[in-house]
């Protein structure tokens, strides 16, 4: 298993994950608006690599450019499919190329990957690269989705018990990254974690009133990351947030990483964004700060 993390890596490790693929490379986009990803699926079209990509049918950038970067696709060669309007948001994304499955918290766009604190994870985890296929045909084709065990968090099917089930698994600590964590049952679930002494730092935005729980804005960048550390062992990567639209409503994708390097990794970051953001609250008056963290 591999981690990027942004706005480090940039988007060099995204081209060459599309550059090494030989055979097939599916991918699921919400918003690409870098012209090198553009140039690096159809140039994989153009050396014998199916390509196909399955396009949200709507995103607050307006249908519009989904639509012209759809005609644009077609005539590079990559089979284009639209997902349906049942669901209120299409907001997954990630790519399989080969065997390979790259779950992504960042879009295809500079100011997700040159600006914004997020985070990628590259893995071959067999039942989770099946798991991201099956996803990926039935979005592709407008089939009802039918989740299977994996380690795939998939909105709205599995989120909500996935990640009620990996929150509940915490004993010491839980270091999350949210922008609009705010659904109240997760919320009630973090609430009886702290009561029992877990240690929870959030770097982001809660809903008021929950004593016990330390919560910082990030500093220095934009915030686009929804990951959580549990106990420095497991960690939760995807794109969606811990609120009732995200878990419900939305097609949102996520994945439990079980790897330890990976998962050092993720906390290593957090403690450096964690110092980060008091360094700079200390700058700010107290009001400045509660408005921060509101």
């Amino acid at each position: 298993m591999k981690l990027i993390v942004q706005p480090d890596a940039g988007v060099g490790p995204v081209i060459q994950a599309i550059r090494k693929a030989k055979k097939t490379l599916d991918v699921f986009i919400f918003r690409l608006e870098i012209d090198e990803v553009e140039r690096a699926l159809t140039a994989a079209v153009q050396r014998g690599v199916r390509v196909r990509a399955v396009i949200a049918h709507t995103n607050r950038g307006g249908e519009s450019r989904l639509r012209k970067l759809e005609q644009r696709l077609l005539a590079g060669g990559v089979t284009v499919s639209r997902t349906a309007d049942d669901l209120l948001r299409y907001h997954a994304k990630y790519m399989i190329a080969d065997d390979v499955l790259h779950l992504f918290g960042f879009n295809f766009t500079k100011l997700d990957i040159l600006r914004s604190r997020s985070f990628a994870v590259a893995t071959r985890d067999r039942r989770a690269v099946a798991e991201a296929i099956r996803l990926f045909e039935a979005d592709a084709t407008r089939q009802e989705y039918k989740p299977a065990r994996a380690n795939l968090v998939v909105s709205p099917e599995t989120s909500r018990a996935a990640l009620s089930e990996f929150l509940k698994g915490a004993r010491r600590e839980l270091a999350i990254y949210d922008s609009r964590l705010n659904d109240p049952s997760m919320l009630k679930i973090l609430k009886q974690l702290a009561g029992r002494g877990v240690r929870i730092r959030i770097i982001g935005v809660i809903k008021k009133g929950c004593e016990g729980i330390d919560v910082r804005p990030l500093a220095k960048m934009r915030l686009h990351v929804r990951a959580i550390v549990r106990d420095g062992t497991r960690a939760f990567v995807g794109s969606q947030s811990m609120r009732k639209l995200e878990l419900d409503s939305r097609r949102e994708v996520g994945l439990l990483v079980n790897n330890p390097v990976v998962t050092r990794k993720l906390l290593q970051i957090f403690e450096q964004d964690w110092l980060d953001a008091d360094q700079s609250s200390e700058k700010d008056s107290p009001d400045k700060r509660g408005d921060a963290v509101a």
